[in-house]
């Protein structure tokens, strides 16, 4: 299902991966440090709550 792109198919396609490729990992970076402020968060909760 992929049109024709003559001899500008390698750059087309490299624009695709370029693009993607960091998109990919920006999401999974905000993921990771997400998940990492979330567990510190928790863990200065309970030492508040330890502390009156």
């Amino acid at each position: 299902m992929m049109p024709d792109l003559g001899k500008y198919a390698g750059t087309v396609i490299f624009s695709y991966v370029g693009t993607i490729v960091p998109m990919v990992l920006l999401v999974a970076l905000t993921l990771w440090k997400g998940a990492k402020v979330k567990q510190a968060l928790k863990r200065q909760e309970e030492r508040m709550k330890k502390d009156g």
